[in-house]
């Protein structure tokens, strides 16, 4: 991994863990293909500490710009889906 992932320095501990584990999470639907409830439960923390939705497309550009890994596109292909693996190409 060459890059960072979008910390705001204002989270706790936890929260910065919590939000790596779901960009961990879109990068492993990109990489081998992840369980659908598993991240989808990592979106909903995420959405707990970044619930605005601004806030939320400005972290996710940003890494997408650092990965080439779309979260949004991620996420919606998982809503999409009524259970299984989420794997994007």
């Amino acid at each position: 991994m060459e890059y960072q992932y979008p910390i705001d320095h204002t989270w706790s501990t936890d929260e910065i863990i919590d939000v790596i584990r779901f960009f961990e999470g879109i990068e492993q639907a990109y990489e081998k293909g992840i369980d659908r409830e598993a991240l989808m439960a990592a979106y909903r923390r995420f959405k707990e500490i970044v619930p605005g939705k601004s806030e939320e497309k400005k972290i996710f550009n940003e890494f997408e710009e650092e990965s080439g890994y779309s979260s949004y596109r991620t996420i919606k292909a998982a809503k999409e889906l009524p259970a299984g693996k989420v794997k994007m190409k």
